[in-house]
């Protein structure tokens, strides 16, 4: 059974509730149907904004892409959680990840823990919002096998970030990724919501997109192998909207988030696919 596609929206800029609730209601009208915040330390702080958000509008659904679960003890994270559910009227969407930034965690005066330390305190911190929440939706966004592992077992949606590599003639890193997650879970597998986040697309009518934010992550790529990158949009609306389709057809991926930047030129591709 074909799912239906969605598209999120990530919100960096909350200076003030004019600000987030223009860019709620804009998402909203263009067609999106998620808005995400982050969780880092230079950027708005996730519930508040997300509060702020819900308050201007009444279809839009809200969430965090992601929390940095090494910032949260479980019951204190629940508290906050079941608030935005219940204040949300239902339209809330927890995404967890394992933190990665040690400066947060050295400015947050907390010990950066080991990699294997992060995903074990995020399994604990999803194993209990999944016993005392179990009606909030769970979004768990990761590469790694032990990540992959814990979401295919707990989440209701996975974040793929596209591999570390680009796809090649012998090689499909995001294949690969969701076949990792498929045979982990093979009896939830068809219940996932698979997701991707795009991090560049053109914005100015050029066909090419800025590849700044990828190549910060993926240093060791060529442009050509950039735009080759899940991650990575370029062309036309028509180009753009046919490569999501083919998420879809060959990966079963039907969840797309794009940066704030992108949204007008995105719903343009949102109206080619609906």
């Amino acid at each position: 059974m074909v799912k239906d596609f969605r598209f999120g929206l990530g919100l960096h800029d909350a200076q003030s509730r004019a600000k987030v609730q223009d860019a709620a209601r804009r998402a909203e009208g263009m067609g999106f149907d998620v808005l995400h915040v982050p969780d880092h330390l230079r950027a708005p702080a996730p519930f508040p904004a997300l509060m702020s958000a819900a308050a201007a509008t009444s279809t839009l659904r809200l969430g965090t892409f992601v929390l940095n679960a090494g910032f949260y003890k479980p019951t204190l994270l629940a508290r906050d959680v079941g608030a935005m559910r219940d204040l949300t009227e239902g339209r809330f969407e927890l995404g967890l990840g394992t933190g990665y930034v040690r400066e947060e965690f050295e400015a947050a005066e907390l010990p950066y823990p080991s990699a294997r330390e992060r995903i074990d305190h995020m399994q604990h911190v999803i194993e209990y919002v999944r016993e005392h929440l179990p009606d909030v939706p769970i979004l768990i966004a990761g590469n790694g096998d032990r990540v992959l592992t814990v979401a295919a077992r707990h989440a209701d949606i996975i974040g793929f970030t596209g591999g570390d590599r680009a796809a090649s003639e012998s090689e499909d890193p995001l294949a690969e990724r969701i076949e990792f997650v498929r045979n982990a879970a093979p009896d939830r597998f068809d219940a996932l919501e698979l997701n991707v986040a795009i991090t560049a697309m053109p914005i100015d009518g050029s066909g090419m997109p800025d590849l700044k934010i990828p190549r910060r992550f993926l240093p060791d790529l060529t442009d050509e192998q950039l735009l080759r990158h899940p991650g990575v949009l370029s062309g036309s609306t028509r180009d753009m909207a046919d490569r999501i389709r083919g998420y879809r057809d060959t990966y079963g991926v039907t969840y797309i988030i794009v940066q704030a930047p992108h949204a007008e030129v995105f719903a343009k591709v949102i109206a080619e696919l609906r």
